[in-house]
């Protein structure tokens, strides 16, 4: 159950657009894959108002290690989002660190606010 938890709320995002789907799902594998981390299942949900016009994404990557999940707001310009990762026969924490680092780099808020726990 050792593990570590970053917690991530980013505001004023100027990055990726928060609400395209496919670049949120292809930025998510390739940060975890970049990490040396082991995708299992993955699923990214597209939100829309009653329009049609795009809302929002949730996405979550299932790992080997455990997760990351992210939620993006476009029209508040903000993005939550979450790694865990399990250190079960290895330490993780630095693959998690990079995860979490390639995320903010890649959405580039003005404002973010990163919690780190230690699990177990």
């Amino acid at each position: 159950m050792q593990g570590l938890h970053l917690l991530a709320d980013l505001r004023d995002c100027e990055g990726l657009a928060l609400d395209d789907v496919a670049g949120l799902r292809a930025l998510c594998l390739a940060v975890v894959a970049e990490a040396g981390l082991r995708s299992v299942g993955e699923l990214f949900h597209p939100f829309v108002d009653a329009d049609g016009c795009a809302q929002g994404v949730t996405g979550v990557v299932l790992l080997a290690e455990s997760h990351l999940a992210i939620h993006t707001w476009p029209e508040l310009r903000g993005v939550t989002a979450d790694v865990y990762v399990c250190n079960l026969g290895a330490d993780n924490s630095a693959r998690a660190e990079r995860v979490m680092a390639r995320l903010v780099e890649a959405f580039r808020p003005g404002l973010k606010k990163i919690e780190s726990v230690r699990r177990g």
